[in-house]
């Protein structure tokens, strides 16, 4: 039987891991596989096969009731070998029965999504990427303020204030209203809009359109709960195009979240 072993991700492993993203095609850069390093150092991890580098997976926890699966990613020569599973059931042990994580939850593309499956995720809500560039759109830009927290949780279902304090950091523009916020931040492919959190349809708008100021003429990608329609139509009128659906899933007990307040997702590997 082949042999095969997980240990942690480490900084040394990271022209491995961006190697692997880079032949997905994938969006994320350096910057993001190190924050979830410094953000989650337990909970990043690597497999090898028979002594060689393999895949990766990272997890991040937001408290006790919610954590986040991401980034498994297999290297094409080691495709088929049961290694993807054997990571995933190696995260859920770690955060359903070793931290007591109440639920976890990943972005399934629909290759993915039979094998989550089958080891007992379930449906949440339809996710679509949405790509395009940004436009000049008239809208206000309310002043400054600071953005009630509760309103984040109850768009994304978790506390994460840690892990977008941090997310901020690195974000070409970062803008905090009353009733709203959002990011916009570089990507390997292109610039990524998200997250926003808006508690009405002007705030989402607005947002939108002043994050769009920080990238004039940028190609960029936007990942979009389907049941916002507010932030659909907003990418339809702006002339985006739907490239691919991504199935929001869950498993252990359903921490909720409301999609109408989130008007773009943080990303994939982290929701």
């Amino acid at each position: 039987m082949a042999d095969k072993r997980i240990r942690l991700l480490t900084e040394q492993d990271l022209k491995f891991a961006q190697n692997l993203r880079s032949i997905a095609g994938w969006n994320q850069t350096d910057r993001d596989w190190i924050r979830m390093l410094e953000h989650s150092p337990e909970g990043c991890f690597l497999c090898e096969y028979e002594g060689q580098p393999a895949a990766t997976a990272t997890t991040v926890c937001y408290g006790q009731s919610l954590a986040w699966i991401g980034m498994i990613l297999v290297h094409p020569n080691f495709r088929r070998k049961g290694i993807a599973r054997f990571l995933l059931e190696h995260c859920l042990d770690d955060l359903l029965n070793q931290k007591r994580i109440r639920c976890v939850k990943l972005d399934a593309s629909q290759e993915g999504q039979p094998m989550y499956e089958k080891l007992g995720f379930r449906e949440e809500y339809v996710l679509s990427r949405w790509a395009g560039q940004t436009q000049v759109m008239d809208a206000p830009s309310p002043q400054v303020s600071k953005f009630p927290q509760h309103l984040d949780q109850q768009g994304f279902g978790a506390d994460r204030q840690d892990y977008l304090q941090k997310l901020s950091e690195v974000s070409l523009q970062a803008i905090e209203w009353e009733a709203g916020f959002g990011m916009i931040r570089e990507g390997s492919n292109k610039m990524y809009l998200g997250p926003i959190v808006a508690q009405t349809k002007e705030t989402g708008r607005s947002l939108v359109a002043n994050l769009m100021k920080a990238a004039p003429s940028a190609s960029i990608y936007w990942d979009i709960p389907e049941d916002n329609s507010s932030a659909v139509q907003l990418a339809e009128e702006l002339h985006f195009q739907r490239e691919r659906p991504l199935l929001r899933m869950w498993i252990g007990q359903l921490v909720a979240s409301d999609p109408n307040l989130q008007w773009a997702i943080s990303g994939p590997e982290t929701g």
